[in-house]
């Protein structure tokens, strides 16, 4: 079906884009805000105009992946009163110094088309007299997890200001650039979805070069100003771009400005030092380190540590043998690795970073998808750290091609984090669950930064569906808005022109896809559930905030991704199989054949369509779009019910319709959740599938932990919390990673010294906790209204925060069944009802009964307290 103002010819050029007013930066206008008053959160998007500065880079003709640029400006300051402001961006990382202090590094993960300049605030660093300032940029153009395609280019609009006058330091021919072949142009991709596999030598580094009293030489040249206007992103510069011919884009390219707060950074000590060795090289070591020659050396399980203190560590070299020192952090952690060394010219050291290590296993840490950089040392005492950042717990500093003492000491990380407005306030009596929560703060730590990805220490992509359950713990626990906001817009501009979202944007990997796709190399196209569950989280950013605007250039693109779906429907069911270049995942443990996923995705999308999109609708007046979704989910329940519902056992069975072939019975947690979560079960028939979900029969695939909350949800639904708290504290608390990494991991099982992700994106102990044994949830926009349905269990104490738009919400509970007293504290301006089994008798006024279960009306009290006895 076609709907009128959305036809696919015109979406590019309408969907939105104009909802953004354009300014210069030094005007004081604002722009139109993307979140919430009432959160205390305005974002002030606007879209930029940088000009006068313009497009910049080293003059050349071609730029090689993996170039660094240095550029420097150096100026007068003449008043003590100054302020130096402005925006910068650059593609693809830049770092900004001030006078050779460190000050920013940017840019955030955005589209191409619609990148994001980052503010500056130079005032901290502004001194009398001459200052310098420094941008390094670094151009991936191989395509990175957080970079899926762009040109070279720095831009940046700066203005120092005092009482009297105003000087303009914008970027053009005036700055001075340098080809730092320090880092030698041209270097290899580390692997697929990592572009800098960083090579640094010390003595071609113009060090100082961004302080005042620096003098450049010949190499030192005046920058190029690129064509292209100083409003649209690198992509629309003039640079000829080599690798892709990468043109500018015709869907309304913009710069905008910055959506969400710059990242903090924090000095992280090295907790010890693990273990060291000898290692003896067979081969060449730079074999070993470019094309992982097997056998390349002999590890000698001898310290060659001969004096070391709380933070120092002294080896001597005899110019054969390598040295490696193997350090661990207290807990896993992203940022950027550092080290200051003590060592003879031309001494190399490999730094290798890792997720998981088991002391007296592999040699060298070379086992993570070539997680390494490479320093060579000028000699003497110098500090190192790679231009990008790392997740990591595991540090190795291998030392080689040295004679003599080296002393490497200061070992640590510059920690990245985002400036969460509120700390998560949550504890348990259960000190498993209670470490569950930690790890899983820990987590939301390492995967919720400028983007909202699965896991920093491989991929760096920002998904939906499974990923995008994080949404709920950002909101309830640290009241966050800007970031889902920025995730929803950000994820939502990597729709095809065919309908269909490419399911990591912004990011490489499905842009390699589609070609792959084209050839059958692949199985991984763009997840189409990926696409359902974005949905999913559009409607519950609205349900939590209680805004739209964030939302404006989003809906659009979820009707014509719904209107891709009713495309592929055939015989009134989505298929799985032979959809072309996109794909259907689901999950990738649960299911033994791809066409046993097609029940768990036709379930899904009917009730995202009636439960999600069709809401969304009505809220933004499209009650064609709110009816088309509401037929279409019902029509394709329908039909699943009539192919995958088995009469005979009362449960939704994934190979039904071949079951006399396959002679096995074949179920998945994910379709028997979704039937009960969404009474999608005929005759509301859900005590068999929850009989099933408590059990975890053979027949029954589990998913992965980042998909496995919705069985989960689906018990709590079912009032089998206590079945939750024992697969909390049995399956979820006896994770590797939760104890040794304090994070949660990517699958259940997870090894030492491998691929393995150890802090991955499966926090559903945190928003189970809050959602499902706490059971608060919104029932209005803006959490205006809510419902509280605790369900603590065994738990004899339960204490949250939940930071609402309107304010916080405090929950306790204390006490066993039977005698559970429950205190809640509410902000003024909301009201809530109380969901308890219908035996509970309560002196609050009763609303109604449903389905064995009475609903009160929590008073509009900010402190309300009460007495279970049935719970």
């Amino acid at each position: 079906m076609s709907f009128d103002s959305f036809s696919r010819r015109d979406f590019f050029k309408t969907c939105g884009l104009s909802t953004l007013v354009m300014l210069h930066p030094a005007s004081s206008a604002k722009g139109r805000a993307l979140s919430a008053n009432s959160s205390g959160q305005d974002i002030q998007q606007q879209a930029l105009d940088l000009s006068p500065a313009r497009w910049i880079w080293y003059p050349s003709h071609r730029c090689l992946a993996n170039s660094v640029v240095l550029f420097r400006k150096t100026f007068q300051n003449s008043s003590a009163k100054a302020h130096l402001k402005g925006w910068v961006l650059a593609d693809s990382r830049y770092i900004l110094y001030c006078n050779g202090r460190r000050i920013q590094a940017g840019p955030a993960p955005s589209d191409p088309r619609w990148m994001e300049a980052d503010p500056v605030d130079l005032d901290a660093c502004l001194k009398p007299g001459d200052n310098t300032l420094g941008i390094l940029v670094c151009f991936f153009g191989l395509g990175d997890g957080t970079a899926p395609i762009g040109k070279p280019g720095l831009i940046a609009n700066l203005t120092i200001e005092d009482d009297h006058k105003k000087i303009e330091l914008h970027t053009d021919k005036s700055w001075s650039a340098h080809l730092a072949r320090s880092w030698p142009p041209g270097q290899y991709k580390r692997w697929y979805l990592r572009s800098l596999q960083e090579q640094f030598t010390s003595r071609y580094y113009p060090h100082g070069w961004s302080l005042s009293d620096f003098e450049p030489d010949s190499s030192w040249l005046p920058a190029m100003e690129l064509g292209g206007d100083s409003d649209k992103p690198s992509v629309c510069n003039g640079y000829p771009e080599y690798m892709w011919e990468t043109g500018c884009s015709r869907d309304n390219p913009q710069i905008r400005s910055r959506s969400i707060p710059l990242l903090t950074e924090s000095h992280v000590p090295v907790h010890s030092l693990a273990e060291s060795m000898w290692i003896e090289w067979q081969q060449p070591a730079e074999d070993y380190f470019d094309c992982v020659v097997p056998d390349g050396f002999k590890a000698i399980r001898s310290s060659p540590v001969i004096k070391s203190d709380d933070h120092s560590w002294t080896v001597t070299m005899d110019g054969k043998r390598a040295a490696a020192l193997t350090f661990e952090f207290k807990e896993q952690i992203v940022g950027y690795p550092q080290f200051t060394v003590d060592a003879p010219e031309g001494t190399i050291i490999e730094m290798m970073v890792h997720e998981g290590h088991k002391v007296g296993g592999p040699a060298l840490l070379n086992s993570h998808f070539n997680s390494w950089c490479r320093f060579i040392c000028k000699g003497g005492k110098e500090t190192f750290e790679p231009i990008d950042y790392e997740s990591f717990r595991w540090l190795q500093l291998h030392i080689r091609s040295a004679t003599g003492n080296v002393t490497v000491s200061d070992i640590g990380c510059r920690r990245r984090l985002y400036p969460w407005p509120h700390d998560v306030q949550a504890s348990v009596s259960d000190p498993i669950l209670q470490k569950l929560i930690d790890a899983s703060v820990n987590t939301l730590y390492n995967s919720a930064q400028d983007i909202i990805v699965d896991g920093m220490g491989r991929e760096r992509q920002q998904y939906s569906g499974d990923c995008g359950h994080q949404l709920h713990a950002i909101f309830h626990g640290f009241g966050e808005y800007r970031l889902p906001a920025r995730y929803l817009n950000t994820f939502s501009q990597g729709l095809t022109k065919d309908g269909y979202f490419l399911d990591c944007w912004p990011a490489f990997d499905r842009l390699a896809r589609l070609m792959e796709r084209q050839m059958g190399l692949t199985k991984w196209g763009p997840l189409l559930d990926h696409g359902v569950g974005f949905n999913f989280d559009a409607y519950y950013y609205y349900l939590y905030s209680g805004q739209t605007q964030a939302l404006e250039e989003v809906f659009p693109r979820l009707v014509f991704f719904f209107e891709y779906l009713q495309s592929i429907v055939k015989e009134d069911l989505l298929p799985v199989e032979d959809i072309g270049i996109p794909a259907v995942w689901i999950d990738h443990i649960a299911y033994k054949q791809q066409r046993h996923k097609q029940c768990a995705f036709n379930l899904y999308a009917s009730a995202m369509a009636r439960h999600a999109l069709a809401p969304l609708a009505e809220v933004f007046g499209r009650k064609d779009v709110a009816k088309e979704a509401r037929r279409f989910s019902d029509r394709i329940l329908k039909t699943t019910q009539q192919v995958f519902w088995s009469s005979k056992h009362s449960l939704f069975i994934n190979n039904l319709p071949w079951l006399a072939e396959e002679k096995e019975i074949r179920m998945c947690d994910r379709s028997l959740a979704t039937a009960v979560l969404f009474d999608q079960c005929p005759d509301n028939q859900t005590a068999a599938s929850v009989d099933v979900l408590i059990k975890t029969s053979p027949e029954m695939g589990l998913s992965y932990p980042a998909n496995a909350g919705w069985r989960l949800w689906a018990l709590a639904k079912a009032g089998k919390a206590q079945a939750v708290i024992d697969d909390l504290r049995t399956r979820w608390g006896k994770m590797d990673s939760v104890h040794l990494n304090n994070t949660l991991q990517e699958n259940w099982e997870v090894q030492p010294d491998s691929g393995s992700q150890w802090s991955h994106c499966p926090i559903a102990p945190l928003y189970v906790l809050y959602m499902s044994l706490a059971g608060l949830m919104p029932l209005e926009p803006g959490f205006r209204r809510f419902r509280l349905r605790p369900q603590p269990g065994d738990l004899e104490s339960l204490d949250l925060v939940s930071h609402t738009p309107a304010g916080p919400i405090h929950f306790s509970s204390r006490g066993k069944q039977g005698n559970r007293q429950i205190q809640l504290q509410i902000p003024p301006g909301i009201s809530g009802e109380l969901m308890v089994p219908e035996q509970e008798k309560l002196s609050m006024k009763r609303l109604s009964r449903e389905n064995g279960f009475s609903l009160y009306e929590i008073p509009s009290l900010q402190e309300v307290a009460f007495t279970l006895r049935e719970i």
